[in-house]
């Protein structure tokens, strides 16, 4: 794994190819079979392991955690467009945007898209399922 530190000059680089993009997590038993769009979406951002990483080493600074819950509302809002309007590409643009800007962080090891996909795939649920969207396959997927 190479990652690079910020500079004053420039945003982090992160090139994670030998890993997983996914935080591992040991007792994915414990959680719910569904949860909320909104939930999903926390807990998908919050298993990330490149937001993780800017998050914990505070590369948006002191309120780096504050912008990784603005970016679940974010996302959430994004998904309330017309749903002509929602597609994969916009989302991976959105995701890249909100770390380069908000945690000065390149992501370069897939894992924007890897997320996006998944996130595209939560709203598929929520839109079917009342606004819930399963967790089970989601948590064996992660480890």
């Amino acid at each position: 794994m190479d990652t690079s530190r910020r500079s004053r000059d420039g945003p982090v680089s992160i090139l994670m190819e030998a890993q997983a993009p996914f935080v591992h997590v040991k007792n994915h038993e414990s959680l719910p079979s569904s949860v909320t769009l909104h939930e999903g979406i926390s807990l998908l951002l919050s298993r990330w392991f490149a937001l993780q990483m800017a998050v914990q080493n505070e590369w948006g600074g002191d309120d780096s955690f504050y912008k990784s819950q603005l970016l679940v509302s974010e996302i959430e809002s994004w998904f309330s467009q017309p749903k002509n309007s929602v597609n994969l590409e916009d989302l991976e643009s959105l995701l890249h945007e909100r770390l380069l800007l908000s945690f000065n962080t390149e992501i370069e090891d897939g894992s924007i898209e890897e997320v996006a996909e998944e996130l595209m795939t939560m709203h598929e649920e929520s839109l079917h399922h009342g606004n819930l969207v399963r967790t089970t396959s989601r948590s064996q997927q992660l480890n």
